[in-house]
Formats: C-alpha cells, sequence, structure tokens
C-alpha cells in the first residue's frame, strides 16, 4: 500500500532533521541541476590521442595488449586522425615504430622516418590538428633503453642529449606543433630548447614528461612500439613509484628549462601528483592515462565484469577532477563521442 503521509503530523525522521540548515542533496535533486553545478567538466578538447605509425602503405598492425588500437601507415593514421577530429579531438600524439634500430636510436633523427613522414602527411591533411610527437630512444635502440648505453651497461645522460635534439628538430621541421621529450634525461628539454631556437623553430612548444615514473603500467606499450629493455630496467632514470616531492622537482626544472607543458605519467596512481604539480606551476599540465591503465578497462569490460563507459568516464573525470588540463587517453574517441552522446 503507497504510503500516505498526514501533513498535520511530523514524522520521527522529520522532527529528528527539522534543524538541519544545509542540505547538500538539494542541488542534485535533477540531472539538469547535477550538471550546472558540477565541478569539474570534460571536454573532447581536452584529449590527446596516441597514435603509433609504421611506414609503407595500407598498414593497420593490431597490438593485441591495447585492444582497438594498431599500429598504422601514414594513409591510415591520417584517417584514424581524421575519425578523432569529427568526434572533437584535436590533438594526437605520434609514437614512432621504425623499420630499423642501432645501438645510439640515431633512426629517431632520420627525416624520412615512421613518424616524420606521419607528421607530414598529418599536417597536409588536417592542417589545424595539433600534432605531437614522442621523443625518445627506447623504441630505436636495439638495447630498448632511452638513452646511449656503454659498455658496462649504464645509461649514459650527456652524451643522449645530443640525440634527442636531434630528433626533436626532425619532428619540428616535418611540422609538429609539439615535441615530447619521455626519456627523463636531466637536461633534456634545456637542449631541445636550443636546438629548435637554433635553427629558427622557435614556435614549436615542448611538452616534457616531466614527473614520469617507473610504473609497471607500461606493459602493453612496450609491446606496442618493441621497446621492452634488453637487460636491465629504467630505474636509473625514471623516477621511484614512491617519490612525491620530486615529482615537483622534476617539473620545475623541465619549466626552468623551458617547457611549455609539464606532464605527470601514469595518471591514475599519481593523482596525487597532478594536484601538487597543478598547485605548485602556472604551466598547463598534461596527465597521461597510460596503456595498461587502459588495458585493465578494456580487460575487465570484456568480461562484462565492468560499464567501459561509466569506468572510461569517472577515471577521466577523476584525471580532471586532480588538475590535469590535458589528458593523455587511448580512449579518447570513444570518450569523446560519449560525451557528445550525453
Amino acid at each position: 500500500m503507497p504510503f500516505k503521509r498526514d501533513p498535520s503530523r511530523q514524522t520521527v525522521g522529520e522532527r529528528a532533521t527539522s534543524w538541519l540548515i544545509q542540505r547538500p542533496r538539494r542541488l542534485r535533486a535533477t540531472a539538469t541541476l547535477r550538471e550546472m553545478v558540477a565541478e569539474t567538466r570534460l571536454d573532447a578538447r581536452q584529449f590527446i590521442y596516441p597514435l603509433f605509425a609504421v611506414s609503407g602503405q595500407g598498414r593497420c598492425e593490431e597490438i593485441e595488449a591495447l585492444p582497438g588500437q594498431c599500429r598504422r601507415s601514414p594513409d591510415l593514421l591520417v584517417r584514424e586522425a581524421e575519425e578523432a577530429w569529427r568526434e572533437g579531438v584535436r590533438a594526437v600524439l605520434i609514437f614512432g615504430a621504425p623499420d630499423s634500430k642501432d645501438p645510439e636510436g640515431r633512426e629517431a633523427a632520420n627525416p624520412a622516418g615512421s613518424a616524420q613522414v606521419a607528421v607530414r602527411e598529418l599536417k597536409r591533411a588536417l592542417p589545424e590538428l595539433v600534432v605531437m610527437t614522442d621523443v625518445c630512444l627506447c623504441a630505436y635502440t636495439t638495447h630498448g633503453h632511452c638513452g646511449i648505453v656503454d659498455e658496462n651497461g649504464a645509461i649514459l645522460n650527456d652524451p643522449t642529449l645530443e640525440v634527442l635534439a636531434d630528433a626533436a628538430v626532425s619532428h619540428a621541421e616535418a611540422g609538429a606543433d609539439v615535441v615530447a621529450p619521455s626519456d627523463m634525461m636531466d637536461g633534456r628539454v634545456g637542449a631541445i630548447r636550443r636546438a629548435l631556437d637554433g635553427v629558427g623553430l622557435t614556435d614549436t612548444a615542448i611538452m616534457a614528461y616531466s614527473a614520469k615514473y617507473a610504473s609497471a603500467f607500461y606493459g602493453p606499450f612496450r609491446e606496442a612500439v618493441d621497446s621492452a629493455p634488453q637487460f636491465g630496467d629504467r630505474r636509473s632514470h625514471q623516477m621511484a613509484i614512491s617519490n612525491r616531492r620530486e615529482a615537483l622537482r622534476e617539473a620545475r626544472l623541465d619549466a626552468e628549462e623551458g617547457a611549455d607543458i609539464v606532464m605527470v605519467k601514469p595518471a591514475l596512481s599519481y593523482l596525487d601528483i597532478i594536484a601538487d604539480v597543478r598547485a605548485a606551476l602556472d604551466r598547463p599540465v598534461a596527465a597521461y592515462n597510460v596503456s595498461g591503465e587502459y588495458a585493465m578497462v578494456k580487460a575487465t569490460a570484456a568480461r562484462g565484469w565492468v560499464d567501459e563507459k561509466a569506468v572510461t568516464l569517472e577515471i577521466l573525470t577523476s584525471i580532471a577532477r586532480a588538475g590535469a588540463d590535458l589528458i593523455l587517453t587511448y580512449h579518447a574517441r570513444d570518450a569523446a563521442r560519449w560525451l557528445r552522446e550525453q
């Protein structure tokens, strides 16, 4: 039987709460009101879509560990970027997957390399698209490390800077709007800035992977570009997962050296770091929703254990709520479509 309230009598609950002045639920009463007072808003224009470039024509090689993602030749990469543009995504980040590797990663600076060709094709087809490029050596070295390695297996910081700077210049000359050094060598932002300015590329921006942690969440990416280290690990240059204050030091150093955007990577397990960097710096802050984070959602959604759309938008909202202005995510196209639909 439906409950009928006697208007002349107060319920026990009403008597107990008759003193309440603050009722936060008032602003949650309707969907329209909840949307009006939302503190964090996602927008497709915040997203940066990572894409993997290979040479040739008509190549689309599925990446098993990244469901829905492929290594694409420039023609198909342009097609994917055009689809993303129609969904509202305005920026892509290009990772080159080279045909050949060498101990010093010199192929990273090849003007005819897969990343450089992809950049030229993207800017020709979509002049307004913001094209960013990852600058690192791990995909280009035979040993899989992010820098030049000596005979004892140590990663050499200063000799690596020249190769990174050469790679960044080759990307910018191809048309990249933003270069993004991800190697975590000390001084690489300054070296790249000087190299770019030295050849007149003063308008090319730098998005530094400033607080990049030695994370276990990178596994699927290493399959995508065949960059798993052949020996040792990357803890000598990537940050220890336990460190918080050090992230601010890294971000400040990169900003002082000329970084236009600073990044925290990964995102989901480092929301506190995103918040710290956002509060401390006056630069735009990016956060990378990395391959392992994406793959976990895909795997659990495929088993019906979570709702992919709801979980993805919740994760991306949490990253934005922590303070990220820009979010790099493999879910960029889907998330942009979901946002438009809702």
